[in-house]
């Protein structure tokens, strides 16, 4: 029998991953060399343009070591935060992991985070320093952090170089030799982890799996423990990379089932196949996705509310964690209220539906779930501010909150205070490393967060500091809603939920934002801010100038006195009905997010 070894990359975003994965196809034969292309694994556009992996994508190689062949499967993750249950289900699937650090960098945020998900697991971990040929790389500095970090000697720690391919062939040796083959547990029942799969319009959706008792065939009838759907497996292979179908997949093996389905949501990552009159039970470890951030998606016209519909049926065909239900507004028209994973699982979905399906969106600002308890008891979770209680009412709030971690180069330390300050956050603990970077264990609510936290780090740090967060447990927030009145009149659609530490500057901010964007009307226009039962901010915006006496020429003054006076009580009537028609672009300013 061929032995079996599986692995994972896991490394911060731009560390090398894909670059890494490259070179060992080249090493292993498993692309032709007429057929290679930098980030082979990275199939989506978005992910070769961004140089980010998006989608999982998991790959077979066969080596031969001494005349032994060893079947060698890696499954490249994501490294971003958002994807960290995709990375935890992916990481179940192996029983090592290459722990890929930048030799120019030194071990980042994110690095710290997936390193424990592995640890956690029992995996073997292989330290790998990359980009060792570049002109500042640091070998010796970063690899005593490994070193401290994982309490390992300096021999173990492979060097490697993704662009030039050097010390690939002795980190493959490596991986044959320190990574355990899986185990065997003779179970007779079929049993595999689903940790990823993606759709295709002919064939259905296409789970890709790892095979923990038992064996599978084409043509058999196989179920999703979970979300309890059954199906006939069209077609079981293995991806090197190219889809090549087998007869049988065995135990410890990983691979792809063709399943037919064209439903979305069936198909789960982290749910269990099994034969239908099979195994009941599913393997450990499952999670509904939970939805962090919540944001509405309109299209510009609504002749495309159908297409939006459709883009996103299909989206949630590849990307279960993706939710979303109908809504409609009085301005914006129909359109969807989207749960994403984060900030930028938002920006990707939306970038997606933008080019694969060539749609003109609208983006209200991102908000997050507040938990209401009111005083008889009951429990309402709310996420759109129109639907936020009155201030007033006797009810208490909660909002979840995030763990972070940041690392960055001491001399940044004063402006990341000030940035933390501004944003409610507190440092629980701080470290240092050998090379004299700080570590920072942070605590803030979730709404700071997404309040452009990550891209202000990056401005205060020029770029130096890495962020990775996990979200906690929910808190009591301190928090209220602030509306926007035009001609004492409320507008729902530019309602928000805003700490009490902000509400003055979000207030000045939003009127003053109106002021400049609002048509003048034919009667003065009052734009106000309200919060807390009060009038918070506020400016006049004048009436347009009108000469009704413009046409008259000569004759007597009582003329155009007779004229002033019929102008001066329109203008009463219309402020008394005081409707202003607020123009869909200055919604569109108002209402998208920065």
């Amino acid at each position: 029998m061929k032995q079996i070894r599986n692995f994972s990359i896991i490394a911060h975003i731009d560390h090398g991953k894909s670059t890494l994965a490259d070179r060992m196809l080249e090493a292993t034969k498993t692309v032709e060399a007429r057929k290679m292309k930098d980030q082979v694994l990275d199939s989506m556009e978005l992910e070769r343009e961004r140089g980010i992996t998006i989608k999982m994508q998991p790959v077979r190689m066969t080596y031969d070591r001494g005349g032994e062949m060893y079947e060698l499967n890696l499954i490249d993750t994501p490294g971003h935060i958002d994807f960290s249950y995709e990375v935890s289900r992916a990481l179940k699937a192996v029983e090592g992991v290459l722990l890929l650090v930048d030799s120019t960098q030194g071990v980042q945020a994110q690095t710290l985070t997936t390193l424990q998900m592995a640890k956690d697991q029992g995996l073997t971990i292989i330290p790998v320093l990359t980009k060792i040929d570049a002109p500042h790389a640091r070998t010796d500095e970063v690899g005593e952090e490994l070193m401290s970090l994982l309490d390992c000697a300096r021999e173990d720690i492979m060097l490697v170089s993704g662009k030039t391919g050097e010390g690939v062939d002795t980190l493959l040796e490596a991986i044959c030799e320190r990574i355990p083959a899986p185990e065997k547990k003779n179970a007779g029942e079929f049993r595999g982890l689903i940790f990823d799969f993606h759709y295709s319009n002919h064939r259905g959706i296409i789970v890709y799996f790892r095979v923990f008792e038992g064996s599978v065939k084409s043509g058999e009838n196989l179920k999703f423990i979970v979300a309890g759907k059954t199906f006939q497996a069209l077609e079981v292979g293995v991806l090197s990379p190219e889809e090549q179908p087998m007869d049988i997949l065995s135990e410890g093996e990983i691979g792809y089932i063709v399943t037919g389905i064209k439903e979305p949501g069936i198909a789960r990552v982290g749910d269990t196949l099994a034969r239908t009159n099979g195994a009941k039970e599913a393997l450990a470890g499952y999670q509904e996705a939970r939805p962090v951030v919540w944001a509405s998606v309109y299209p510009e016209s609504q002749d495309e509310f159908d297409i939006l519909r459709q883009a996103l049926d299909k989206l949630k065909l590849s990307d279960s964690s993706l939710s979303y239900e109908e809504e409609s507004s009085g301005i914006l028209g129909r359109g969807f209220r989207c749960g994403f994973l984060g900030m930028l699982h938002l920006e990707i979905i939306t970038e997606r539906l933008r080019r694969e399906f060539s749609i003109e969106l609208i983006i209200t600002a991102p908000s997050i779930v507040y938990e209401i308890t009111k005083q008889d008891g009951s429990i309402e979770e709310v996420y759109a501010a129109s639907r936020f209680p009155d201030y007033g009412e006797k009810v208490t709030v909660r909002e979840p909150w995030v763990l972070a971690q940041i690392i960055m180069p001491p001399e940044y330390m004063g402006s990341t205070m000030t940035l933390l300050y501004d944003h409610e956050g507190n440092v629980l603990d701080t470290e240092t490393f050998k090379d004299g970077r700080t570590l920072l264990n942070i605590e803030m609510p979730l709404r700071e967060l997404m309040r452009n936290f990550f891209d202000k780090l990056k401005n205060a740090t020029s770029g130096y500091a890495s962020l990775s967060y996990e979200i906690a447990e929910l808190r009591p927030a301190d928090v209220v809603r602030l509306d926007i009145l035009v001609a004492e009149e409320e507008v729902p659609a530019f309602a928000r939920v805003v700490g009490v530490r902000r509400v003055e500057t979000d207030a000045k901010a939003m009127v003053e934002k109106l002021y400049k964007t609002l048509p003048r009307q034919m009667f003065v226009t009052k734009i106000q801010a309200k919060a807390m039962g009060r009038i918070i901010s506020s400016r006049t915006l004048s009436a347009m100038k009108k000469d009704v006496t413009a046409k008259l020429y000569g004759g007597d003054i009582t003329r155009k006195m007779k004229l002033r006076e019929k102008q001066k009580k329109g203008k009463k009537k219309m402020l008394e009905r005081g409707k202003v028609n607020i123009p869909q672009d200055v919604f569109m300013k108002m209402v998208k997010s920065e």
